[in-house]
């Protein structure tokens, strides 16, 4: 039985060897997506961020006051690690992390067009903001949300809150477009 064997093997190598190379896999090569013009959101981002620094806080008694929010999954939303906002994926695929920016962008548009901010607008902050999101909402656009109406009394401490965040916001996106905007 042993012959037989060989000889099988003897006549399938020939016919390997006759067989032609098996074809390369295919290189895909990304298809290109919108561009973002990281140069303008870093410029933008740093504007925001400076702006925000010479902002005064209206009530005193606010001034050294630490307030946290009661629901911290969902508001307001916040660059996670599942982002991919880290500077090795950015330089490969950025889309995750400018969907998170972009929705981010867009709760404090809202916010700042809601009843909390009535009685202290900040268009400079609000057209910030527009100028962003017009930067990076080629990446997909969010419907408007109106935010639920909230209580007169409590909106000196809503603005507290939702400027300490998206000054916090605003810096953890400077820094990507920062890194996003640098020659490699």
């Amino acid at each position: 039985m042993a012959p037989l064997h060989r000889l099988h093997l003897c006549l399938c190598l020939p016919l390997l060897l006759l067989l032609p190379p098996a074809a390369p896999a295919p290189v895909t090569t990304p298809v290109p997506g919108p561009r973002t013009d990281w140069a303008a959101c870093k410029n933008i981002s740093r504007e925001l961020l400076q702006r925000m620094a010479t902002l005064k806080e209206p009530h005193q008694v606010l001034e050294e006051t630490h307030l946290s929010e009661e629901d911290p999954k969902n508001w307001p939303p916040r660059i996670r690690c599942s982002d991919a906002c880290d500077p090795s994926t950015l330089d490969t695929n950025n889309t995750r992390c400018l969907r998170r920016i972009l929705q981010g962008l867009q709760h404090y548009r809202d916010l700042l067009g809601s009843d909390i901010f009535t009685t202290r607008p900040l268009p400079w902050l609000e057209s910030a903001l527009d100028q962003l999101l017009g930067l990076v909402q080629e990446h997909g656009r969010l419907p408007r949300h109106t935010m639920a109406p909230s209580e007169a009394w409590a909106h000196p401490l809503l603005q507290r809150l939702a400027l300490q965040r998206l000054q916090s916001f605003a810096t953890v996106i400077s820094r990507i477009f920062t890194h996003s905007a640098s020659p490699r």
